[in-house]
């Protein structure tokens, strides 16, 4: 299913003489370093300042190696869609070699993946669960440069605006907008409890990630889900 940008960009439209030079370079340039970014995943991201500002983020991967994933992120999967930010996966190995400020901008993963909300759309549900099991205990860090909105209520930017945004993950039940989970749902034919029934037995391999506790203040009615747990390092500060 294709998902279209939720907004449309300032500018005019393309001219033939540009559609030519898209052409020609098609024909006479390859594109090796994008041609990797073939992984494709959905989850949702929130403003880590400002964690009401909430949209759905596609990321289409390339696996560097074993402990290292980038990412870069689109506001859908259709031939519109807009760039919108990168991230950088990390495993936790790598990630307890980072220092304390380091770590602070590093989010966790365990609920996207246990809860069901991060999905690999079109991957058998054998591939993407072991796709899941390799992200599992792993770190996300992003950066959003454009708003672009949502797709169930708009209110995007039409051009990047303002300084980058450091983005974080959702880690409790009710913190994400329960419209914009089902407007994703019906757009991508996803069954996000099925889904996370399915990864129930992935939470016995979790351990305790740094940053869960993160955006709990802003969401006091959210509940915890099995498995994800803040290893309590910032509370002891």
């Amino acid at each position: 299913m294709r998902r279209k940008s939720p907004t449309e960009p300032a500018g005019s439209g393309k001219p033939w003489s540009l559609q030519a030079l898209e052409l020609g370079a098609k024909a006479l340039q390859s594109t090796p370093p994008l041609h990797a970014f073939d992984v494709y995943v959905v989850g949702f991201h929130p403003a880590k300042d400002d964690p009401s500002m909430q949209m759905e983020a596609h990321h289409f991967c390339r696996v560097v190696n074993d402990d290292l994933i980038e990412a870069t992120i689109f506001d859908g999967n259709a031939a519109d869609a807009n760039l919108i930010g990168i991230e950088y996966i990390v495993s936790e190995a790598l990630f307890e070699t980072l220092d304390d400020d380091e770590q602070r901008l590093w989010h966790p993963h365990n609920y996207e993946i246990l809860g069901g909300s991060l999905v690999a759309p079109g991957l058998p549900a054998a591939a993407e669960d072991a796709l899941m099991r390799r992200l599992l205990n792993s770190y996300g860090k992003t950066w959003h440069t454009w708003h672009t909105g949502r797709h169930d209520v708009g209110g995007g930017h039409s051009l990047p605006l303002g300084e980058p945004m450091l983005m974080w993950s959702f880690n409790r039940d009710g913190e994400t907008d329960a419209s914009l989970e089902a407007d994703r749902e019906r757009a991508l034919g996803l069954d996000t409890a099925r889904t996370r029934e399915r990864r129930a037995s992935m939470a016995e391999h979790a351990r305790p990630q740094r940053g869960v506790d993160a955006l709990r203040s802003h969401f006091p009615d959210a509940t915890p889900a099995p498995g994800v747990v803040d290893d309590g390092r910032d509370a002891a500060r």
